[in-house]
């Protein structure tokens, strides 16, 4: 059984090896840990803001995986993620 089935119809935040930040509800992961998000959106910082993309029902491959985990949806409610600013995160990829 895979560690991720745990946060099953919960709330994530998953940072990839290339640097992008995605958050959706995870709907399942495979035995390759490739992972399903419904309701998507990927999260692009600048020091302009933030940018959140809205891309639906989204599947990421396992060996593009960096970190994944639950995001408190309490605070996540009293931010204003667009306001936030931040360099973008650099791959970690050669």
């Amino acid at each position: 059984m895979s560690l991720l089935q745990a946060f099953s119809n919960q709330k994530v935040l998953v940072v990839t090896l290339d640097g992008r930040v995605l958050v959706g509800t995870l709907l399942g992961t495979d035995q390759s840990t490739n992972v399903i998000l419904q309701n998507c959106e990927e999260r692009a910082f600048s020091m302009d803001g933030t940018e959140v993309i809205p891309l639906g029902l989204y599947l990421i491959r396992g060996d593009s995986l960096c970190t994944v985990g639950l995001l408190d949806e309490e605070k996540e409610a009293e931010m204003d993620i667009t306001q936030i600013k931040a360099e973008p995160l650099a791959s970690t990829t050669a």
